[in-house]
């Protein structure tokens, strides 16, 4: 693989879908979907922009094996695995908990990519980025190159700042777009996106687990190791978790189920659910003034019935 993963053979190709949602609900808000869900089957949108420069990276450094964290139904541990077979990398999934078999459609699909499983209970898991783990992890697999859980670092977050670019290409036309929002888990989305708007822009960040505003400290982290200092250009909102990560209630399967019938599109529950249903409810309060141009990033999990 050349040193730019995103030209190499293989690689998905940019950019993705951009459409507008049209919903009676938004009253004058126009509100565009940015299908990265459509960019690849395995590879599906924030998931390749975090990994195309740490794969170019991981190249450049004559590294033939990634190795990354995530727990038992994490989806960058599947694409971590399905871009390692893609692109020539041995990969190792680092599993949060113990093993259970069989190994659940996720990790069997990790698996079948050719991505070996080690397993770390979760006392253990929770000091897994310190340098006592990482070496007894080279101890026992080797050299690797280190992707960290949902494989937000500095180079994840440059990937993603390209996104903003996109957008407004293709929101040309319609006089380009006021503001992005994003679901977050790890904040690496968020603090690329931030990072590459033009002025005048900002991104709402919508995290999906409980106390998720610990986040801002890590995309002010991830922002001044990707770009030397964190923006002001962005925000957190925290209020639609709904209990916590994979967590769900009625009312947001509620939410969900009437999206599907208005618009033929499943939203995922874990991310892109709970990012629209926030969405449309901080549109209902006026945070978003009329004629906005709201772009919704669509990471993954959506597609039609």
């Amino acid at each position: 693989m050349d040193d730019d993963a995103g030209r190499g053979e293989g690689a998905p190709r940019t950019p993705s879908p951009i459409a507008e949602l049209r919903d009676d609900r938004l009253g004058g808000v126009r509100l565009f979907l940015k299908r990265d869900d459509l960019l690849d089957p395995e590879l599906p949108g924030n998931k390749w922009r975090k990994l195309k420069y740490n794969l170019a990276e991981a190249a450049r450094l004559r590294h033939g094996t990634l190795l990354t964290f995530g727990g038992a139904y994490s989806n960058h541990i599947r694409a971590t695995a399905a871009a390692g077979r893609r692109f020539g990398f041995a990969t190792i999934g680092v599993i949060r908990g113990e093993e259970h078999l069989p190994l659940n459609p996720t990790l069997a699909g990790a698996a079948a990519r050719g991505m070996r499983l080690t397993y770390l209970d979760r006392t253990a898991y929770r000091a897994k980025h310190t340098p006592e783990t990482i070496a007894r992890l080279r101890a026992e697999w080797g050299e690797f190159y280190l992707l960290p859980e949902g494989g937000s670092n500095a180079l994840a977050a440059r990937g993603c700042a390209e996104l903003p670019a996109e957008i407004d290409a293709q929101l040309a036309a319609a006089g380009g777009f006021d503001a992005v929002c994003c679901a977050c888990g790890t904040g690496g989305t968020l603090a690329g996106i931030a990072g590459g708007l033009p002025p005048g822009r900002r991104a709402v960040g919508f995290p999906v687990l409980k106390g998720g505003e610990y986040l801002a400290g890590e995309v002010e982290r991830l922002q001044r190791e990707a770009f030397g200092a964190p923006t002001s250009n962005w925000s957190l909102e925290c209020g639609f978790h709904f209990g916590g990560y994979a967590r769900r209630t009625p009312e947001l399967d509620a939410f969900a189920g009437d999206f599907h019938e208005r618009h033929g599109l499943r939203l995922d529950r874990v991310y892109i659910a709970k990012m629209m249903y926030g969405i449309f409810a901080l549109t209902a309060r006026g945070a978003f003034a009329p004629g906005a141009r709201v772009v919704a990033v669509v990471t993954g999990g959506a597609g039609p019935a």
